[in-house]
């Protein structure tokens, strides 16, 4: 590839703004300040970029992901993991030299502009999802998150008025639901980091207030083992007071006041020991009981000695694209939260690994997905049927 860093800088922005709308916002220049940190220093005829169908491969494997490392350092500071550059690398170069169109790149990666970095794609509506949702959406909207592609980050207001369509309909099926199978009921609402599900609880909550119904919250991260105890391992029976928590659930919609582990996350330790037992100086937490109780955190709730205690299983979604640019205005802008290279390196690896533990299970067996960024709502043939001979 005989051409001058300028030259190439010139064509890969003419090519990145094709992909990534967002990057129009930029001038040339800007794009080279952030295109500097990234030149090999070899230049850029030293990267050999893979063909299409080894890419392809690469990206679907578990491994490539589990091998990132994101506190990786270089002169005391943390810098992007060698995987990382390594892709957006030959990505850039694939594109510049015409081993790689624009269509292909687009279909399976997203750009990211105050990253300056490409992620692959996250499929979250799979066939088996899909089929599990009987084949189409309940009801769907006009996608309004799309106007998002041309900005580099977002804030919640705008992001709140892109999803009020669906978040109202979402609500008063919710209300209609329950008024179906009455109450005690408990509700989980699982769903990545910046989809949401925060403030669209609380909608749920005050819309049931309203209604005279009486609501609480049990948080899922408060029966987490302490942090040395968990090995990384993901949210499940190994890593939580799983006995507790299911007698927890059970009591609480037997209309018990229940009394629960508290987690801090300062010291990233629990109140009771591996045993249930609660530790000395330490005090639990009580819930009295409710009519709708709201289970938050992403806990494999398709296990089936779980999902029987559940009424309305619940995914709540953001496409990653979405999200990511959530995560900078939120994360990194207001709280000042991460290293924003650590930032990257992290997001980079557990969107991939937490869509395959966590939310592609639950989308195969959930009652409800809330897909704000396809403005759709879709419901399981069995949950539908319901509404509809109500």
């Amino acid at each position: 590839m005989d051409i001058s860093p300028r030259e190439f800088s010139k064509a890969l922005f003419e090519r990145i703004q094709a992909i990534e709308p967002a990057a129009q916002g930029l001038v040339l220049n800007e794009f080279c300040y952030a295109l500097d940190d990234l030149h090999p220093e070899e230049g850029w005829d030293s990267i050999h970029p893979d063909t299409p169908e080894e890419v392809a491969r690469t990206i679907r494997q578990r491994s490539f992901f589990e091998a990132v490392q994101v506190k990786r350092r270089e002169n005391d500071r943390i810098v992007l993991d060698k995987s990382i550059l390594h892709l957006t690398r030959m990505l850039f170069a694939g594109l510049v030299s015409g081993a790689y169109s624009a269509a292909w790149v687009k279909k399976l990666f997203y750009f990211d502009v105050r990253g300056f970095i490409f992620l692959p794609r996250t499929l979250y509506l799979t066939d088996k999802v899909v089929h599990h949702f009987g084949g189409k959406a309940f009801k769907s909207f006009e996608p309004r998150q799309n106007a998002f592609e041309r900005v580099q980050d977002l804030g919640f207001r705008d992001f709140q008025a892109a999803n009020a369509e669906i978040d109202g309909f979402f609500i008063e099926v919710v209300k209609k639901i329950i008024s179906i199978q009455g109450t005690p009921i408990l509700i989980t609402l699982a769903g990545p980091s910046a989809a949401g599900k925060t403030e669209i609880t609380e909608r749920l909550i005050g819309s049931f207030e309203q209604l005279q119904k009486t609501t609480t919250t049990i948080e899922m991260d408060n029966f987490l083992f302490d942090r040395e105890l968990r090995e990384d391992k993901p949210m499940g029976r190994e890593t939580t007071h799983f006995n507790l928590f299911k007698q927890s659930l059970q009591d609480i919609l037997q209309g018990k006041p229940i009394t629960i582990p508290r987690y801090n996350f300062n010291t990233t330790s629990s109140s009771h020991d591996p045993q249930g037992r609660l530790k000395p100086g330490c005090s639990p937490l009580v819930i009295e009981p409710a009519d709708i109780i709201f289970l938050e955190g992403n806990f494999p709730f398709h296990m089936d000695e779980i999902a029987s205690l559940i009424g309305i299983k619940i995914v709540y979604l953001t496409d990653d694209p979405v999200r990511l640019k959530r995560k900078w205005k939120r994360d990194i802008d207001y709280r000042k939260k991460y290293d924003p290279t650590y930032f990257r390196n992290r997001y980079f690896k557990t969107q991939f690994l937490r869509a395959d533990d966590i939310y592609l299970p639950l989308l195969e067996k959930a009652d409800m997905l809330v897909d704000t960024s396809g403005a759709a709502l879709w419901l399981a043939p069995a949950v539908a049927a319901r509404l509809d001979g109500s």
